[in-house]
């Protein structure tokens, strides 16, 4: 028992694992208002955020960019509040909108959400709440006392009635911290100091009848000692009184200076959280103050706590960021009060006051004793509040209904009943809801019973739905509802006329109700009622309830015809095919008594599957014409009512031709026009027109001209030819307007078409002889037919309109005439002329085109010279007048040389075979490059070519004839050396020829260009770009002439020269130039660097003996590795800048002693790290640490901790110690005396240096050389960091040492740091090497373990029992059991696998378990399904054992889940007891559950052994109404009265009969006459009169006559009476409507004529629409038999009314 702890505690996350920083875990940067949210302000790089961590999803915190002083957020919801110095904010983060905003006068210290409405700001001085509902900003509460002046301010906290508020703060004085609070009372408007650290607000109800009482806790710290003090406030007259409690705090002696930090009190529990600074958790009574428990649960400071909402705990967060919570218990709590408080009474009070178990014992024998005591009062209420409700069964209602109490006391019962009445969130159960509820309603207090019932404080049963029934439906509706009995539910609603409720709460509960007789019954009350009962039926979400045929079967034969349209047209309003016949009645019915009802049903398109040809045939009688149309297909129908359009709405009967197909349409409209061609063909071209694509115009074409109506085709074809793409139609209607006269029209269609056939329509004008050429012109201008229309016109002498068509029509086809005309042989002069008197623009390329073809250019000439002395620039007249002139050799030279319009290669294409000079100048002004070069090339006129290639300067051009592929590239280029560049004196030109000859590649046609140039004595001799070029040329082609051009020339750039000479490999020539321009420098480099002769560039150097030639000199030799000589030429240059690289050349040389020679007096010159470095490093190199340890005692800047560490690296361990030791280099030095051997100096060391890296390196140096005491030491300041612990467990395993390793882990698991990595790894190492420790180890600490991990490593190591205990306790049900049952032999539990396998998530796990148990622990299988019940498909189940043969096994269980009535249980079940003999329990099976195949069952069993059995065949055979094979079957077994009651159940007159007949036959008398008793409501009298007399049976048949002639005599009573009312009642009608029988209405919405008016009208046969009868009242529509029962009488009426 001692292991036993109250309180489960559990490490929720690690906030630094989520990348929060360790410095920014603290109380000025991180709070937490409750346990649903943490917000700390982290500052990353430069960016301020806000970190807000979802304790619902702790891995994927959210980081904002927000900067504030402080941010808080909302209890409950995702709403936070930021403080940016006196300016404070309230945003909402899930709509993403400001809230409210507010700036304070002063300075917010502290601050806190007191509610998830209400924030608590505390400043210097006062304090203040500020809600987030409204605009208003935060009112003042109450001033500050000065007591807390100075005083950081930790907590406030307000009382549920916000009238009692607390401020806590805490201050160092006297060598302590010191607590001071401030109580304040918002009614009495005081305050009172207390000194205090920690405080709360708590209720507790001492007394279940009674109101919690509202309590004070506070804890503080004096410098006498800690005390927890409760107290109460607001205390009421009709509350207890509780006592002041005032408790001592105990603290351990290694916390004697700890004090109290929070308190928070658990609401469920009343139990009191107490958390200290040191990690202390106490946990408190809140009634008594007893200490319950006392614990440390964080080995850092705890800062903020919260309540846990989920198990009413505590929440809280410590330094290092572990967010932990404490939770009571409830399994141990009671336990550990009992067993190791040795507190029963607290115990008690515990048990009692939260329902917690563990304490059943001591209620059950305090219970005894106040009972035997006389103590009733307290029994009462132990009995009441006993945990778990143990006290609360039949036996303790019997033991205190038989107390005998004294008149005037209240019995111990009632009080029993009134304290679980008044304990809020009690309910009686059943047998205490019926003892308390017999009594009250007898007594007539029925509203307490309701009163309860609305509190849930009765368990609501059939049986006490039953006994309130009697005095209350309503009541018991509610009860039977609550008790979820549909059948009690559904009579109540029927009885209480609730009728629109009965389909839904069915549905609701699943329940099937007899419909069909819920139906007659409302019906036979409310009509209108049941009409609407009758709606919900048909129009249930699920379908229908009942047939539809059905229902309309019982309007019809109540004769409510108006109800019955009303009720099919919402029935049928879906038109669904299956309706066809009801729609065909219900149209019917309207169409013979209702036209215009019928009429409006129809349009309205509300159905479409009913009799079409047979409504249509009543349509046409009825006279609805249109309605008729609509649903006649046969065509000889339709004909003969389309044609009397003059009945039908012309915009209808235009659509309804939409409907017809088209050889339809076309014959109706045929037949339309045939029959009356004047009435019907307006209509008749509308209806073409709309149809006219549907039917083809040229169908309705041919039918107008058919029918020789050109009007209607004119019309017809006018309206659809905008809008047709038919050629046809086009010229259809061209013909039709010319026929009709419509010129206007002709010409509109020939412009603006664009469809006809050009050909046709121009063949067809031409035939038609039109007064007016305009269409034909416009058809041959449009379609390009000029020349025809032109050979037609002057054939025909309209050369008129040949002169209006260029002039006034289209003068752009005036070429195209001119050419015609031509061809025609027409004057000259005419044609000069009509040329001439041409206004419009004529395309000047297309007459000279068409004159060029035929050679009369000339003739254009007047019209050419006119358009120029007009102004034209349009080139196409300058080209023709070119070409005139050329070919007349006219000015031709001077024309191309001075016109600047014409076009030149037209013209110079015309010049090439006449004059190529002519085609030079052409090609020439206009630059045509290509047409030029070609044309000079051709002609040999090379001198030309050059002259305009030099003074064209275009590279591309150039590049184009300097190209190899050119075959005349020699003589061009003779041409350009020897004429072109000597005659030109501009150097662009020069220049760019060059670039030319340089582009394409031509070296030594350039060096002789230039050698002319430059060297010649030319004007461009002393260029220096042509000097450059002339070296250059000669570098890239002629090497051998460069030194001779550098010694002869003297303009060009030396140093530009020399480096591309280098780059040419002319080093000699380089070294020339720089030598000749005394740049020493760069000479010896080129010795140095390209020569490469380190030696000629020494004696170089000593004949200049110049210091940079030196220093370029020591250079090389460095680079070459010459280390002394480099340091000699450096100290002659006197050049020690670059000492950098000469230390590194002498160190990779190993030239200690010259670099130490270097470096001295280089030390003297430069002060520099590097230099004293390596100087430092030299001398440890050489083994001088004389000289080392004095250069480090005199003033250097040396970095002796990286001298160091290069001397650790180079095993320069005795140096490195000094140079460490010198520096206090604690972890390098641990390092170094590792290597020394020197282990305990290297422990001394790492624990001054307190590195991680440096305890690793000796922990592992410890290791290696079995120093396992010491390895430890280290090992105990690495594990405690997560990050090293697998690395440390990695060192030990290498080597081998487990047992090491395992007491490493378990002595850190007592440090305070212990973290869960620690825990699970110890876990994984048990079980790999030490199995036997691994349980105890999960048991004390799965919860600080790593699940998972510990998961994966039992899995490797089989260690099934602690697999299973780690699956279970992860909440991987599945896994647990299916480990359980892989592995039965070790992990297998009884009782263990039940508790996991309710838990389990995969249904498909249950059937394997039963599977398992059913193969290896059979006897146990019902338990196990007892627990499975409520989770397993049933059906399932039965299907497995069934398999097996082994349904026997599992009876129990089928009997227990029967009640479900699964059709595979009930199947199983029967089929058991059958096997079984159990006839009994076969009855009582089938009775009870129905879902079974009834008539497969019942042909088994009648051919049963057993008479019993067969008559459970019977039966069902009579349930299923086979009632001839039921009663067949009891007569074979002489079971007569089955027989018998079968017959009657049947209410077949028939089968009645039969029997008798039967009974006759086996001379069964007695049979006969039961049978007469029995079934006496299903026999006809004159039958059994005949079979009594026949088989002299009068004796026994006459009881039966006897009563049948008084029921007949009973009933004539009831009819004869019922008749004479009836009639006095019509007289009285029938003169009442005389009196208006000539005004009465004959609307559709007139009720209907008097009944002597229909009389008269059924009497001489004449049918009248709107006169037939309509509904009247109860009785609906009144048919012709019952008018004529009026007048013949009672006799007639009955005789034709036999279901009446």
């Amino acid at each position: 028992m001692a292991d036993i702890l109250p309180i489960r505690f559990q490490e929720h996350v690690q906030l630094q694992s989520l990348g929060i920083n360790a410095a920014n875990i603290g109380f000025n940067t991180l709070t937490m208002e409750s346990d649903k949210y943490i917000c700390v302000r982290e500052k990353v790089g430069e960016q301020n955020q806000v970190v807000i961590i979802d304790m619902l999803n702790p891995t994927s915190p959210i980081r904002r960019p927000i900067t504030a002083d402080s941010a808080i957020m909302n209890p409950s919801s995702n709403i936070i509040a930021l403080k940016a110095g006196r300016q404070l904010q309230i945003f909402n983060l899930e709509l993403k909108a400001k809230i409210k905003a507010h700036a304070m006068p002063e300075d917010v210290i502290f601050w806190k959400w007191v509610t998830p409405s209400l924030l608590g700001l505390v400043t210097e001085t006062a304090v203040y709440h500020w809600t987030i509902e409204g605009e208003s900003g935060p009112s003042k509460v109450f001033d500050r006392h000065q007591s807390l002046t100075g005083a950081q301010i930790i907590n406030y906290r307000i009382n549920n009635a916000q009238n009692w508020m607390v401020l806590i703060g805490i201050s160092a004085q006297q060598g302590r911290v010191v607590g001071a609070m401030q109580l304040y009372n918002k009614d009495r408007n005081v305050s009172q100091v207390l000194e205090g650290h920690a405080a709360s607000f708590a209720q507790l109800q001492l007394d279940p009848g009674s109101p919690p009482n509202s309590l004070f806790t506070f804890a503080s710290r004096s410098a006498n000692g800690t005390k927890l003090h409760i107290i109460e406030i607001d205390h009421k007259d009709n509350q207890p009184v509780f006592q002041k409690r005032a408790v001592d705090v105990f603290f351990p002696p290694e916390a004697v200076n700890d004090f109290p930090v929070s308190m928070q009190v658990s609401k469920k529990y009343d139990i009191i959280f107490l958390v200290t600074k040191y990690g202390y958790i106490h946990l408190y009574d809140l009634e008594t103050g007893t200490l319950i428990y006392m614990n440390r649960i964080s080995g850092d400071t705890i800062f903020v706590t919260a309540d846990l909402d989920a198990t009413s705990g505590l929440i809280a967060i410590n330094r290092k960021g572990q967010v932990l919570s404490v939770s009571v218990d409830e399994a141990t709590i009671v336990p550990y009060i009992t067993n190791v408080l040795r507190n029963i009474e607290l115990a008690f009070r515990v048990a009692t006051r939260n329902n917690l178990p563990g304490a059943e014992g001591l209620v059950l024998e305090r219970f005894n004793i106040c009972l035997q005591s006389g103590n009733f009062s307290d029994a009462a209420k132990i009995a009441a509040t006993s945990p778990n409700s143990i006290l609360r069964t039949p036996e303790t209602i019997e033991r205190f209904k038989q107390i005998q109490v004294p008149p005037g006391q209240l019995s111990p019962l009632l009080q029993y009943f009134g304290i679980l009445l008044e304990k809020p969130g009690m309910k009686l159960n059943n047998f205490e809801t019926m003892e308390l509820c017999k009594p009250v309603l007898q007594q007539g207090r029925k509203q307490l019973i309701e009163k309860w019932v609305k509190e849930e404080k009765l368990e609501c049963t059939e049986e006490l739905g039953d006994i309130v029934k009697q005095f209350d439906q309503n009541l018991a509706l509610a009860i039977y509802l609550r008790a979820n009995i549909p059948a009690k539910v559904i009579s109540c609603f029927a009885e209480t006329g609730q009728y629109n409720k009965i389909i839904l709460y069915a549905q609701k509960a699943g329940y099937q109700p007899d419909y069909p007789y819920l139906l007659q019954y409302i019906m036979r009350i409310d009509p209108d009622k049941g009409s609407e009962f009758a709606s919900l039926l048909i129009n249930n979400e699920g379908g229908p309830l009942v047939k539809l045929e059905g229902i309309v079967d019982v309007f019809a034969s109540l004769n409510m015809v108006q109800q019955a349209t009303s009720f099919l047209l919402d029935a049928l309003k879906d038109d669904k095919p299956e309706h066809g016949a009801l729609q065909t009645r219900l149209l019917e019915m309207n169409l013979l008594h209702a036209p215009q009802v019928a009429d409006a049903i129809l349009g309205n398109e509300m159905f479409h599957h009913y009799d079409r040809p047979y409504i249509a045939s009543l349509c046409e009688k009825a006279g609805l014409l249109q309605r008729a149309l609509e649903h006649f297909t046969d065509i000889y129908d339709i004909k003969r009512n389309v044609v009397q359009t003059q009945l039908l709405n012309q915009d209808w009967l235009i659509n309804y031709f939409g409907r017809l197909s088209v050889d339809q349409a076309l014959e109706c409209l045929n037949e339309m026009i045939k029959v009356n061609p004047r009435q019907n063909l307006q209509v008749s071209v509308k209806i073409a027109t709309k149809y006219a694509e549907q039917l083809g115009p040229e169908k309705l074409i041919a039918m107008f001209e058919a029918n020789k109506t050109f009007e209607g085709l004119y019309y017809f074809l006018g309206a659809i030819v905008n809008f047709s793409q038919s050629p046809d139609v086009h010229f259809k209607y061209i013909q039709a307007a010319s026929r009709t006269g419509q010129i206007k029209e002709v010409e509109r269609i020939c412009r603006e078409s664009n469809v006809y056939d050009p050909e046709k329509v121009k063949n067809f004008l031409k035939e038609a002889k039109l007064q007016d050429q305009l269409p034909l012109i416009i058809v041959c201008d449009r379609f390009n037919f000029v020349h025809d229309l032109v050979l037609y016109l002057y054939q025909n002498g309209l050369t008129k309109y040949i002169e209006i068509y260029v002039q006034k029509v289209n003068s752009q086809r005036t070429p195209e005439v001119i050419g015609a005309l031509m061809d025609v042989d027409c004057d000259e002069t005419i044609i000069k002329n009509l040329l001439l008197s041409v206004t419009g623009t004529i395309p000047v390329d297309k007459l000279i085109l068409e004159t060029e073809k035929r050679n009369r250019l000339k003739i254009a000439l007047p019209w050419l010279e006119n358009k120029v002395r007009e102004g034209s620039t349009d080139v196409n007249v300058y080209n023709a007048l070119g070409k005139i002139y050329i070919d007349t050799n006219n000015k031709a030279e001077e024309f191309l040389q001075q016109n600047q319009y014409y076009d030149p290669i037209v013209v110079g294409k015309h010049c090439e075979k006449k004059d190529p000079y002519l085609a030079f100048i052409a090609y020439q002004r206009g630059q045509c490059d290509a047409e030029l070069i070609r044309i000079t090339n051709e002609n040999t006129m090379f001198k030309h070519q050059a002259r305009y290639l030099v003074a064209r300067r275009d590279a591309i051009l150039w590049a184009q004839v300097l190209s190899i592929e050119n075959p005349f590239r020699r003589q061009l280029v003779d041409q350009v050396v020897g004429t072109a560049l000597p005659e030109t004196l501009d150097p662009e030109n020069v220049s760019i020829t060059v670039k030319a000859f340089m582009a394409a590649d031509l070296p030594n046609e350039l060096i002789e260009l230039l050698e002319k140039l430059v060297l010649d004595g030319t004007t461009f001799a002393d260029n220096r770009n042509l000097q450059n070029l002339l070296i250059l040329t000669a570098i890239k082609a002629d090497k051998s002439r460069v030194m001779n051009y550098i010694k002869r020339l003297d303009s060009y750039d030396a140093p530009d020269i020399a480096n591309i000479a280098v780059g040419s490999q002319l080093f000699e020539e380089a070294f020339t130039i720089y030598d000749k321009y005394q740049q020493y420098v760069d000479a010896i480099q080129v010795i140095i660097s390209n020569i490469q002769d380190v030696d000629r560039a020494a004696e170089y150097a000593e004949k200049l003996d110049q210091p940079p030639v030196w220093s370029r000199l020591a250079k090389a030799q460095l680079d070459v590795m010459q280390v002394k000589e480099a340091i000699q030429s450096y100290m002659k240059a006197g050049d020690f800048g670059n000492f950098a690289e000469v230390i590194q050349v002498a160190s990779r040389a190993n030239k200690f002693d010259e670099l130490i020679t270097f470096l001295q007096p280089a030390r003297k010159l430069i002060r520099d790290a590097l230099i004293e470095n390596e100087l430092l490093f030299a001398y440890a190199k050489t083994g001088k640490l004389a000289d080392l340890e004095e250069f480090i005692t005199m003033p250097h800047i040396a970095n002796v901790s990286s001298i160091g560490d290069r001397c650790f690296d180079d095993k320069m361990f005795e140096a490195a110690k000094i140079l460490f030791t010198s520096v206090n280099n604690w972890a390098r030095l641990a390092t170094t005396l590792v290597y020394l051997h020197e282990y305990q100096q290297a422990v001394d060391c790492a624990r001054k240096a307190n590195s991680t890296k440096v305890w690793k390196e000796v922990n592992a140096a410890c290791v290696e050389n079995g120093e396992f005491k010491l390895a430890q030491i280290c090992g105990l300041n690495l594990i405690v960091h997560a990050e090293e612990l697998e690395e440390i467990i990695r060192v030990y395993e290498s080597k081998g040492n487990f047992s090491e390793l395992i007491q490493l882990l378990e002595a850190g698991l007592g440090l305070e740091r212990a973290h869960m990595g620690m825990f699970t790894e110890l876990a994984i190492l048990y079980s790999k090497h030490k199995a036997e420790s691994l349980m105890e180890h999960l048991r004390l600490c799965w919860q600080r373990i790593n699940i998972p991990k510990v998961i994966r490593a039992c899995e490797t190591a089989h260690l099934w029992p602690e697999l299973v205990f780690l699956y279970t306790h992860y909440d991987e049900f599945d896994n647990a059991a299916l480990t359980i049952m892989s592995h039965s032999g070790d992990a297998f539990e009884h009782t263990a696998f039940k508790d996991v396998i309710v838990k389990v998530s995969n249904v498909e796990i249950y059937y394997k378990a039963l599977k398992f148990y059913l193969e290896e622990q059979p006897l146990m299988i019902n338990d196990l399904l007892v627990v499975l019940t409520p989770k397993i498909d049933h059906t399932r189940v039965v299907q497995v054992f069934q398999k097996t043969n082994n349904l026997p096994l599992i009876k129990p269980y089928l009997i227990a889940v029967q009640k479900i009535n699964n059709l595979a249980v009930n199947n199983a079940y029967n089929e058991l007891l059958i096997e079984e003999e159990d006839f009994k329990s076969l009855r009582d099976s089938i009775d009870t559950c129905s879902n079974f195949d009834q008539l497969t069952l019942a042909q088994r069993l009648e051919k049963h052994q057993l008479l019993e059995f067969r008559r459970i065949a019977s039966h069902l055979y009579k349930r299923n109404k086979r009632w001839k094979q039921s009663i067949q079957l009891s007569k074979k077994d002489e079971l007569y009265k089955d027989c018998m009651e079968t017959a009657n159940d049947s209410k077949d007159a028939e089968i009645a009969e039969d029997l008798l007949r039967f009974f006759i036959e086996i001379d069964r008398k007695d049979c006969f006459t039961a049978t007469l008793y029995i079934c006496f409501d299903l026999l006809r009298p004159d039958v059994i009169l005949e079979l009594s007399w026949r088989h002299g049976l009068n004796d026994f048949a006459m009881p039966y006559l006897i009563q049948v002639l008084r029921d007949n005599v009973d009933r004539i009573e009831i009819l004869e009476k019922a008749n004479k009312e009836r009639t006095e009642k019509d007289t009285e009608r029938e003169k009442q409507d005389a009196q208006a029988v000539m005004g009465g209405p004959l609307m559709i919405t007139y009720g209907g004529p008097p009944p002597v008016q229909q009389m008269g009208m059924q009497q001489t046969g004449i049918q009248q629409p709107g006169m037939i009868p309509q509904q009247t009242g109860m009785m609906g529509m009144q048919p012709t038999g019952m008018m004529g029962m009026q007048q013949t009488g009672m006799q007639g009426g009955y005789a034709g009314m036999n279901g009446f």
